[in-house]
């Protein structure tokens, strides 16, 4: 099998990354290019690592990771489902094997929270991962008077980190927020639906889901 670091390094497959990227920055969203990608892929195969799972599934993980959002490269709203077909194609010509394309582009096409599910371990981790990657470096316009709501949130975060622990059997997202730009609140008025998606997520994995903002526990 193939493996991530081919996938990362693979000129088709970061061809199609990067002018997803600008097409959502014209759209005016946040980075959605290699860093975010890198970060998705890496906690993703963390979360399986730690869980203890074969290291073929954590490599999957990795690679479904770094695709996740090739499919923006079509249109933003179902990019999910676009993104796995992407991928479909992708693998296929890479000599991938159909167990290993199949899971891959399950949990790419489950990963959004508009209509995906944690169908399997794989995708319970991409979507944990994804999620947690909420940080002051994806946002693109540094006007902070012409944040959105979505910009001062993800402005507002100083750290974000996604911690497995085993004798808890927990999973928690960990967030430092600067209240300056962004309250609490709003954190959860944007991004409920994902923090639910995650809370599903850990309960596939066997988990329980905490976030944890500040020091406090809210979820």
């Amino acid at each position: 099998m193939m493996t991530y670091q081919d996938i990362a390094r693979d000129p088709a497959i970061r061809t199609y990354i990067s002018k997803a990227d600008e097409a959502l920055c014209a759209l005016g969203f946040t980075e959605h290019s290699f860093p975010h990608a890198s970060i998705v892929a890496k906690g993703a195969g963390y979360i399986l690592d730690t869980l203890g799972y074969p290291e073929k599934d954590a490599e999957l993980a990795r690679i479904a990771g770094f695709m996740h959002d090739i499919g923006n490269i079509i249109n933003r709203v179902d990019h999910s489902q676009s993104g796995a077909m992407i991928a479909f194609k992708l693998l296929s010509d890479l000599g991938f094997e159909p167990d290993e394309i199949a899971t891959v582009v399950t949990a790419i096409g489950n990963h959004d929270e508009g209509n995906g599910a944690p169908v399997n371990h794989i995708c319970a981790a991409l979507i944990l991962a994804d999620k947690s990657d909420v940080r002051r470096s994806r946002v693109r316009n540094k006007d902070t008077i012409g944040f959105d709501i979505h910009d001062r949130v993800n402005y507002s975060t100083q750290k974000s980190t996604i911690q497995v622990d085993r004798e808890r059997e927990s999973i928690a997202l960990k967030l430092t927020i600067d209240t300056k730009y962004s309250s609490v609140m709003s954190y959860f008025e944007i991004f409920l639906d994902r923090m639910l998606l995650c809370k599903k997520s850990a309960d596939k994995l066997g988990y329980q889901f905490k976030l944890i903002v500040n020091h406090q526990i809210l979820l």
